[in-house]
């Protein structure tokens, strides 16, 4: 059966040849804005950084929008990095033509400083998953061009035992927001971490590539979810980009085709 028009729907009424909503329906919206304004009372909007009040859920105030460091073209193609310049087509940074990353291309939504720091450490540290949906709707804006070639999103995955003390990964609710947005698919368990490695903190780039070197792995049961696929990877922060090559690495070997990375932070002075 075909489905009603607007003028056919019971809620709708015809007056003089134009449709208006029926008192129920007026009733049903005037319900759900008390029910929400209730709400606000009950639980009023605060800003995501400093806790003040706001106008609305899972928002910043403007004083803290000001803080965080967005990232804005023009970028490094490779490495999501912001360039001094547009010279008008692609352009690779003298860091990514010294040092290529195992990934096609990455992209972050604001720079790991300020309110963006702050952020991350509460959400990933201190068990604050409030700003989740605004992480998301971040996430699904900075990385529209990856995320418009992707079949798959797949979080970088945590090892065993950091997985069980912290009880969940970040990059993979981060996942699930943006795929959520996006309406895309997400293999939370298409690359797994089978060894745990020192934390990175403090570590040169080498150094961190030495550490993360062959700890991921595609599942058997996973490689036909990754083989042939376009796949964006979701993390919360890239440092050097050694987490993310490690891991875009083991994708590759698996056969995917094409591995971008999208981040909430990017570390832009990470060149040791």
């Amino acid at each position: 059966m075909a489905a009603r028009s607007r003028t056919e729907n019971p809620n709708f009424a015809r007056e003089d040849g134009t449709a208006t909503e029926t008192g129920a329906a007026r009733l049903f919206r005037a319900l759900s804005h008390a029910g929400r304004s209730a709400l606000d009372i009950l639980l009023p909007p605060l800003c995501l950084g400093c806790r003040t009040h706001i106008m609305a859920h899972d928002a910043l105030c403007p004083a803290c929008w000001r803080r965080i460091n967005f990232v804005r073209p023009p970028l490094c193609d490779r490495l999501g990095l912001p360039m001094p310049y547009d010279t008008g087509g692609l352009m690779v940074s003298a860091a990514a033509v010294a040092n290529p990353p195992d990934f096609d291309r990455a992209r972050a939504v604001a720079s790991f400083d300020g309110v963006m720091r702050e952020l991350i450490h509460a959400f990933k540290f201190h068990d604050t998953h409030h700003a989740r949906h605004l992480f998301g709707r971040w996430l699904a804006e900075a990385g529209r061009e990856l995320l418009d070639d992707a079949d798959i999103l797949i979080p970088v995955p945590l090892a065993r035992w950091r997985l069980l003390t912290r009880r969940f990964n970040q990059a993979q609710i981060l996942a699930a927001e943006t795929g959520r947005i996006a309406k895309k698919p997400v293999r939370p368990f298409a690359l797994v971490r089978p060894r745990s490695t020192p934390h990175q903190v403090g570590l040169t780039r080498a150094q961190r590539q030495r550490n993360v070197a062959g700890v991921f792995r595609v599942p058997a049961n996973e490689t036909t979810s990754v083989s042939g696929k376009a796949i964006v990877l979701i993390d919360d922060v890239i440092t050097t980009g050694a987490t993310a090559s490690a891991a875009a690495l083991a994708l590759k070997r698996a056969g995917a085709r094409r591995v971008d990375v999208l981040a909430l932070a990017i570390v832009a002075n990470s060149s040791s």
